[in-house]
């Protein structure tokens, strides 16, 4: 059967590329916000497939068709135009520190943007739930993401590279689906109060 399946992917991979990429990515980041549903509630819970169907667009209409050109992208840019060898250490170096630096921080900046308006908040609200959830998530992101970028960029050929970033959105959707359910959680103070610490020894220097 997994073959089977895994047969029938490559196919349709091979033949139609991008809205490939794009369908997994939309059906994974549903099934993570569902995920993140059930862990968020401890007791029996009827899914907001309202929620679902956002999450799922979210995967569509950015995750997919940009982290589809993104890697393809990043690969020939790294190859072609900073000259070194694929696979090298240096190589997966510098395609892990521009994945850290680029595409994470911009893939939050923009769920986070996006599930404030989908919800029906306005931007100064957008404003401030960005405030509240980018920097925990990317701080918590920060330490896991790039461990799993480099056996990606070491031992995944580019074509599979999204995909098997896919399988790893499956838990990271349900874990930004989960830090944007938490609101004002505790957890999140400390990040806000080292932010705000910040702010006023910057104001205090000028």
């Amino acid at each position: 059967m997994f073959l089977k399946l895994w047969g029938w992917y490559r196919n349709c991979l091979t033949s139609h590329p991008l809205k490939t990429q794009v369908i997994s990515s939309g059906f994974l980041w549903g099934a993570g916000d569902i995920g993140a549903q059930y862990v968020t509630h401890s007791t029996a819970i009827k899914i907001n497939w309202k929620r679902v169907a956002i999450t799922s667009a979210f995967g569509l209409g950015f995750v997919g068709p940009v982290g589809h050109f993104w890697y393809e992208n990043l690969d020939k840019f790294i190859r072609l135009r900073l000259k070194l060898t694929p696979k090298s250490a240096r190589f997966v170096a510098a395609k892990v520190a521009a994945d850290s630096i680029i595409f994470g921080p911009l893939d939050l900046l923009v769920f986070f943007t996006y599930m404030g308006f989908s919800t029906g908040k306005n931007a100064a609200q957008v404003k401030e739930d960005v405030k509240r959830d980018f920097l925990p998530s990317l701080a918590l992101e920060g330490g896991i993401w790039p461990l799993v970028q480099v056996a990606n960029f070491r031992y995944v050929p580019v074509q599979y590279q999204l995909l098997y970033v896919n399988f790893f959105c499956l838990i990271d959707s349900a874990f930004l689906s989960w830090v944007e359910q938490q609101k004002d959680a505790p957890w999140k103070q400390w990040f806000k109060s080292v932010q705000i610490l910040k702010e006023k020894g910057g104001q205090g220097r000028l």
